[in-house]
């Protein structure tokens, strides 16, 4: 019914061409993002489209936060993916990175909460993709800004 490498998704008598950009941030905003879990957290990522229909197109690391852009069909609601998302790849950082709890207390990965945005197609969606590119670049001294306020 869709073709999800397709910008634009055909589901039933629904076309959507939606995207989001997604951030969620570290327990506690602690710096964990280190390379080892950057490279599960992509691995996670990755399965995500096949199994859900979640096409996660770009993706950038910080060290304490994630930013995501994303396109999903109109079945799921962002919070439903942003919980997808988390759950997938919390429990797998700590299967894989078991030595990652002794930073945690608890059992959580993820903050609680999430920032998500809808990004048109034809409009500001290459302003999110470069953002999202340039996260966490030691050469940047400065804070790159999404927008100007």
């Amino acid at each position: 019914m869709t073709n999800i490498n397709s910008p634009i998704w055909h589901w039933y008598h629904n076309v959507s061409e939606c995207y989001y950009h997604i951030q969620i941030t570290v327990k506690y905003r602690k710096a964990l993002l280190d390379e080892r879990v950057q490279a599960v957290i992509q691995e996670s990522l990755a399965g995500i489209k096949e199994r859900y229909a979640i096409e996660i197109s770009h993706y950038g690391f910080d060290q304490n936060h994630l930013h995501i852009l994303t396109q999903f069909l109109p079945t799921h609601s962002g919070g439903q993916v942003v919980r997808t998302i988390k759950s997938i790849s919390a429990k797998r950082v700590f299967t894989q990175v078991p030595d990652i709890r002794k930073e945690l207390w608890g059992s959580e990965f993820w903050t609680d909460g999430y920032y998500i945005a809808t990004v048109s197609g034809h409009g500001n969606k290459k302003i999110i993709e470069n953002y999202i590119l340039n996260q966490g670049r030691q050469e940047d001294v400065r804070q790159l800004k999404l927008f100007n306020l």
